[in-house]
C-alpha cells in the first residue's frame, strides 16, 4: 500500500494554523487574565532598553529578504564560507608563563595578552607563536607590545630556519622566505591583532596598519571595541551603532594614513560583548556584519568586507555575588557568540568581578568553549539560527535601529569629534537609567543577586585586576546593599508577621523573605499566627523594629487592621504588607514589580543603618 506524501507530514489531521487563529486564542487568554486589549501582539509584545520591539510571534511574514549564503555579502550569515571552530581566545592579565602553558596545552588556541610590554618575552618564552593567534591590549604602550611581539617572532622564525631550512616559515614552495624586512621571516608566524586605538592613537594605529598591510597578511593592526558602550549601560543597537561610527571613523584614519580602502577594511578587528540573551547576541553579530558590508558597499570595497570579530562575554552582567552562577551566563554568551558567527570568543572566568581569576577558574572558562565544540558540536552547522522567522527578523531590526543610530552619530561629527561623544554619552546615559529602573524593580532579575539571594555565602577573595576597567555592572547596587549588611554587627532583620496557615501565606512570605535578602537583610517569621497580640510578643522577641505582613487577601480584610495596630503598639517603625491594596495601619506595599531598592534603601534607613 503507498501511502501519499501529503499524509506523511507531521501537521497531517491538524488544522492548518494561522496567525489569525493565534490571536484569537491570545485574546481569549489576556481577557480571562484580566488583560484588555486591542491586539495580543501590543500586550505581549516587549521592548528591549534601546527601543527594539520584540514580537510575541514570528511566521513567514517577517522574513526580511535573503540573508545570503555563508562567506558572501552582505555577511549575515558569516564571513566564512566553509563554517568551523570559533579561536578559544582566553584573556591574561597578569604575566604567569605557566598560566599560559596551562591554557594553551588544554584547548585554547589564541592568547589575549593584557600585560606589560616587556613582560612579554617571558609569558611567551615556551610558547609557539606560528600555532596560535595573539591579541595585544598594551593600551598606551601598543607600538612598545607590538615591537616586542615583532621581535620575538622574527627570532622564533630564524631559530626555526635553522632547524628546519628545508620548509622555512611563511613559505609553502620551499622557497626561502626574505630575511628582513616586513615580509621577513616573522611574517607566515604571525596572526592575531596588534590592538591598536585609531581613535585614541592614530599615529600609531596607523604606522602599524601600514606594517601589517606590506609584510603581515595573518595579523590586523586595529580593535574597533564596542564592549565599552555595552558596558555603559547601552542597548544592543546602541553597541552596533557605535562601533559602526568608530569603525568608520577608524577607516578615514587608515585611508589618511595612505592605506587603500581594502586595506583599511583588512586591518580592523571588532569586538562585541555577548550576553545571556542568546536570540539578541546571535542576532547583534549577524546584523553587525551586515551593516559593515553596507559600509564596504558604499565605499566601493568588495576584498576584505567581511567583518572580523571578536565575541567577549560580558562584564556588565558578571556579579560578585554568588559568582558561580556566572558559569551559566558565561555558558549562554559563548553559545549565542559561536552561533552567532563570531570569529574568536573570550569566556570571562566566573570570578572575573572579583579579581585576577584562579587556575580553576580559566579551566572552567576554557571548558566551555570545549564542551560546546567538542560535545555539542555547535560549530558543526554555519549560523544554525538562519531561517528563524524570529532571528532573521530581529536582525533586520536592530540592523535598522543601529544604522539609524549611526547616521546621527555622523550627523553630529561623527565618532571621536567632541558634539559626537557628547551625544553618544547622553544616549549611554538615558539607556542606563531605564537598564538601572528595571533592575530596581527586578523586572530584569538576576539570578543570585536579587532574586534568589544566598545569605550564607561565603565571599570568593582574589587578588586585584593590575588595570580595572570601570564601567556598569547590572547587579552593583543590591551587592552594595549585601556588602553594607555584612559590615554590621549583627546582621539587619525584619519580621514576617505571618498571618494564617502555610498554606495561606507560604507565598507571600517567600516573596517578602527573597525581596529583603536581596539587600543582606535577614527574615525572621513569627509563624502561623491570627492572633494581634500573639503576633505582636514574636515581634517583640525577634528584636525587629520593621514588619512585613504576609498572607492571603481574604485573611487581609479581617486580620491586617489589628495586626498592623498591634505591631505599631509594640514598637514597629514601618510596617509593609506583601500583596495589593489599602488597609489601615500599613505604611506601603510589597508586590511584583515595586521598586525593590526603594524598598531596601527604606527598611535600612528605618533600621538605623548609614548607608
Amino acid at each position: 500500500m503507498t501511502v501519499p506524501p501529503e499524509e506523511l507530514r507531521w501537521t497531517a489531521g491538524f488544522p492548518p494554523a494561522t496567525r489569525e487563529r493565534w490571536r484569537e486564542l491570545a485574546l481569549g487568554v489576556l481577557r480571562r487574565s484580566g488583560v484588555e486589549a486591542a491586539s495580543p501582539e501590543e500586550a505581549l509584545a516587549f521592548t528591549t532598553h534601546d527601543g527594539v520591539i520584540i514580537a510575541p510571534i514570528y511566521d513567514v511574514s517577517d522574513l526580511p529578504g535573503d540573508p545570503g549564503l555563508p562567506g558572501a555579502a552582505p555577511y549575515v550569515r558569516g564571513s566564512r564560507s566553509g563554517g568551523g571552530s570559533w579561536e578559544i581566545r582566553q584573556r591574561h592579565e597578569a604575566a604567569d608563563p605557566e598560566a599560559v602553558l596551562a591554557d594553551l596545552e588544554n584547548g585554547v588556541t589564541s592568547l589575549w595578552l593584557a600585560v606589560e610590554p616587556e613582560d612579554l618575552p617571558r609569558v611567551l618564552e615556551r610558547v609557539h607563536l606560528e600555532l596560535i593567534s595573539v591579541a595585544l591590549d598594551a593600551g598606551e604602550r601598543t607600538r612598545e607590545a607590538a615591537e616586542t611581539l615583532f621581535a620575538l617572532a622574527a627570532g622564533q622564525a630564524a631559530r626555526e630556519r635553522q632547524t628546519r631550512p628545508e620548509a622555512p616559515p611563511g613559505s609553502g614552495s620551499g622557497e626561502p622566505a626574505p630575511e628582513s624586512g616586513d615580509g621577513g621571516p616573522a611574517a607566515g608566524f604571525l596572526t592575531g591583532t596588534l590592538g591598536a586605538d585609531p581613535l585614541r592613537d592614530p599615529e600609531t594605529a596607523a604606522d602599524l596598519a601600514r606594517r601589517c598591510a606590506a609584510g603581515f597578511p595573518g595579523l590586523r593592526a586595529a580593535v574597533v571595541d564596542a564592549t565599552p558602550y555595552h558596558d555603559a549601560g547601552g542597548g544592543d543597537a546602541e553597541e552596533l551603532g557605535c562601533s559602526l561610527a568608530a569603525g568608520v571613523a577608524a577607516l578615514r584614519v587608515l585611508t589618511g594614513a595612505g592605506l587603500s580602502e581594502e586595506e583599511a577594511f583588512g586591518q580592523l578587528e571588532f569586538r562585541y560583548a555577548a550576553t545571556a540573551d542568546q536570540f539578541l547576541t546571535i542576532a547583534k553579530l549577524r546584523a553587525a556584519r551586515l551593516l559593515w558590508a553596507r559600509v564596504a558597499e558604499v565605499c566601493g570595497v568588495t576584498r576584505n568586507a567581511g567583518q572580523r570579530q571578536h565575541a567577549v562575554t560580558s562584564s556588565a552582567m558578571m556579579t560578585a555575588r554568588d559568582p558561580w552562577v556566572n558559569m551559566l551566563r558565561t555558558t549562554l554568551a559563548c553559545f549565542a557568540a559561536g552561533t552567532g558567527g563570531a570569529d574568536a570568543v573570550t569566556v570571562q572566568p566566573f570570578d572575573a568581578r572579583l579579581g585576577l581569576p584562579d587556575a580553576f577558574a580559566r579551566r572552567i572558562a576554557r571548558n566551555t568553549h570545549s564542551l560546546l565544540l567538542e560535545e555539542a558540536h555547535v560549530a558543526r552547522v554555519t549560523d544554525p539560527a538562519g531561517g528563524s522567522y524570529y532571528v532573521e527578523r530581529l536582525t533586520r531590526d536592530l540592523a535598522e535601529r543601529a544604522w539609524e543610530w549611526f547616521q546621527e552619530i555622523e550627523r553630529a561629527g561623527g565618532a571621536g569629534s567632541r558634539a559626537g561623544d557628547d551625544l553618544v554619552a547622553r544616549r549611554l546615559a538615558a539607556t542606563r537609567e531605564r537598564r538601572s529602573e528595571a533592575v530596581a524593580h527586578r523586572r530584569d532579575p538576576i539570578t543570585g543577586v536579587s532574586e534568589f539571594p544566598d545569605l550564607a555565602e561565603r565571599p570568593l577573595r582574589r587578588p586585584p585586576h593590575p588595570r580595572p576597567v570601570a564601567g556598569v555592572h547590572y547587579a552593583g547596587e543590591f551587592e552594595r546593599l549585601r556588602d553594607l549588611a555584612d559590615a554590621q554587627p549583627v546582621r539587619p532583620h525584619v519580621f514576617l508577621a505571618t498571618i494564617g496557615p502555610v498554606a495561606a501565606h507560604n507565598a507571600r512570605m517567600s516573596f517578602a523573605a527573597n525581596l529583603f535578602q536581596a539587600g543582606g537583610i535577614a527574615t525572621v517569621s513569627g509563624g502561623p499566627l491570627t492572633d494581634p497580640e500573639e503576633i505582636a510578643a514574636a515581634f517583640t522577641a525577634s528584636g525587629a523594629r520593621v514588619a512585613c505582613l504576609c498572607s492571603a487577601d481574604r485573611l487581609y480584610g479581617e486580620h491586617a487592621g489589628p495586626v498592623a495596630a498591634a505591631l505599631r503598639a509594640a514598637g514597629a517603625r514601618r510596617i509593609w504588607l506583601a500583596g495589593r491594596g489599602k488597609y489601615p495601619g500599613v505604611d506601603a506595599l510589597l508586590y511584583a514589580g515595586c521598586d525593590a531598592l526603594g524598598v531596601l534603601r527604606t527598611t535600612f534607613d528605618d533600621l538605623g543603618v548609614t548607608r
